[in-house]
């Protein structure tokens, strides 16, 4: 069975907790099994504690969820761009998958809240699929 580890950011948590729900229905679906999850408070943080689930040698691949909305400023851009890269430094750091689960930049609350189960399905499907590729 394929055991992943997921992390999720609580910031807007009425979209990121139903992408949580979502991505582990996919997990379900797809016979595989998360044996841990860690909530952190923004995407942000997720890379740290996706680095935590990568040390972990029962963790094959990680799947990773939130959103991250437009405000007045480009932070969003700049977070976001920050955490991708990180995020795939990581992946071929540790040589297991990580997905991008995190909606945005660039997007509103509305366009966060359409993206809810396209976003959590591929974050999960990406992680399974690298791992069942052969």
């Amino acid at each position: 069975m394929t055991k992943l580890g997921m992390v999720v950011s609580l910031f807007n948590y009425e979209i990121t907790g139903e992408m949580s729900k979502k991505a582990q229905e996919r997990v379900k679906e797809l016979g595989a099994k998360i044996i841990k999850i860690i909530e952190v408070p923004g995407s942000f943080e997720i890379p740290l504690a996706v680095k935590e689930l990568l040390k972990d040698k029962n963790i094959e691949g990680v799947v990773t969820i939130g959103t991250i909305i437009k405000g007045g400023t480009d932070h969003d851009t700049v977070v976001a761009h920050s955490v991708a890269r990180k995020l795939l430094d990581l992946s071929v750091q540790y040589s297991k998958p990580v997905s991008l689960g995190i909606s945005g930049p660039n997007i509103t609350w509305q366009q966060s809240e359409k993206r809810i189960d396209e976003y959590a399905i591929r974050a999960v499907d990406s992680v399974v699929k690298m791992l069942r590729r052969s």
